[in-house]
């Protein structure tokens, strides 16, 4: 972390932090995958996850995490004006906010719990595949949106793997890999 490219990258997503502790996200629709992409980023480096400006991240996840357990956001969170309205729980969107919440520390948090609760309680195709019918990605934002159809399979998958390993080793801390 002590590499000055490192430093300035953590200090460019630090001015990139909004105020409410959340990040912009490209890719994925929008807010939730924007800020369990830096939490994620920040990990990797070795930064302390305790800082404010993390914690002011983690808040901001957990107090949009919906009643059911999981998170959602629609590509609605593009325009200003709506950038945080509910929206219904998706497996791919939640999964995020829990790789997030995971990658800073909050393995064994109540909404870690809730959230892999609702991956492992929401409904599935006959092939396994969580179901997830609305956009989880963005072409241009406020002008096209995508739905990826392995997102609503791959990062549930890859949330519920990351916190049986965490929690089967009692660790609270992310290496690479699942």
């Amino acid at each position: 972390m002590s590499h000055p490219t490192v430093k300035r990258g953590i200090d460019y997503l630090k001015n990139l932090q909004e105020d409410d502790g959340s990040w912009y996200g490209r890719w994925g629709t929008n807010y939730v995958y924007g800020t369990w992409s830096v939490l994620s980023a920040l990990n990797a480096v070795g930064v302390d996850m305790d800082a404010d400006y993390v914690q002011k991240a983690v808040n901001w996840l957990k107090a949009r995490q919906n009643d059911d357990g999981g998170w959602g956001e629609s590509g609605d969170s593009y325009y200003e004006h709506m950038k945080h309205d509910a929206a219904p729980s998706t497996p791919s969107q939640t999964a995020w906010a829990l790789l997030g919440l995971m990658a800073a520390g909050h393995v064994k948090d109540e909404a870690t719990r809730k959230g892999i609760d609702f991956l492992l309680a929401h409904p599935r195709t006959k092939d396994g595949r969580w179901e997830e019918p609305w956009y989880n990605a963005v072409g241009f934002p406020r002008v096209f949106y995508l739905r990826y159809h392995g997102y609503s399979h791959f990062f549930p998958v890859w949330a519920l793997s990351r916190y049986r390993n965490l929690t089967r080793s009692n660790d609270k801390s992310v290496q690479w890999g699942m």
